[in-house]
């Protein structure tokens, strides 16, 4: 598994330890905090990763740090794990958008899996966040263009279809090709999937 970087949150110190040394085995960049409120105060939006944290913690539990990282607006993927799970408690979990629910003690096997698949959801959530900053830059008749562009339609048609110059079309493509740091129609459309997921 290629590098992913890990926020490791939970109260117990052999449990961090234990995780910590596990997932660094596998090549992944693990920080981590016995409270959440150190978690809150250090956390920066801009170093995407996922959190792996205890449920029942004193003070402040893994569902409220969700809570607070969503207000923030960071929604990076969340597998929560408990030593005292129940069905309340994962149903609540899960609704909340927790990506999985691990019951100590963990296994390994799982685990792995379970941060397989929050790394490729948080790796679809940036690429989504890139794309939509991307399209954001463009201008509505830009947007207008791309968006006719992706159906497959030549400069001279958009040119009828919008009832300008094939002129000012082809200075849209080209303000959009710069904009989006591409001109490939396929990029073009990659990048409007993307936005969309």
């Amino acid at each position: 598994m290629s590098a992913v970087h890990i926020y490791l949150v939970d109260d117990d110190e052999a449990v961090r330890e234990a995780l910590s040394l596990l997932l660094a085995t596998y090549g992944m960049e693990v920080e981590t905090f016995a409270d959440p409120t150190t978690f809150l105060a250090h956390v920066d939006a801009r170093q995407a990763g996922i959190l792996l944290i205890d449920l029942r913690m004193p003070l402040v539990s893994g569902l409220q740090v969700q809570q607070k990282l969503t207000e923030r607006g960071i929604d990076w993927p969340i597998i929560m794990i408990t030593g005292h799970g129940d069905v309340n408690a994962c149903r609540r979990a899960f609704k909340a958008g927790v990506s999985d629910f691990l019951s100590k003690p963990i296994d390994e096997d799982v685990l792995l899996d379970a941060i397989h698949s929050a790394k490729a959801l948080l790796e679809a959530r940036l690429e989504r966040r890139e794309a939509a900053d991307l399209l954001a830059s463009l201008t509505g008749r830009e947007r207008e263009v791309l968006d006719l562009v992706c159906q497959g339609f030549s400069s001279k048609d958009i040119a009828g279809a919008l009832d300008i110059s094939a002129r000012t079309i082809d200075a849209h493509r080209a303000n959009i090709a710069e904009k989006l740091k591409t001109s490939s129609v396929a990029e073009f459309v990659r990048l409007t999937v993307a936005a969309s997921r």
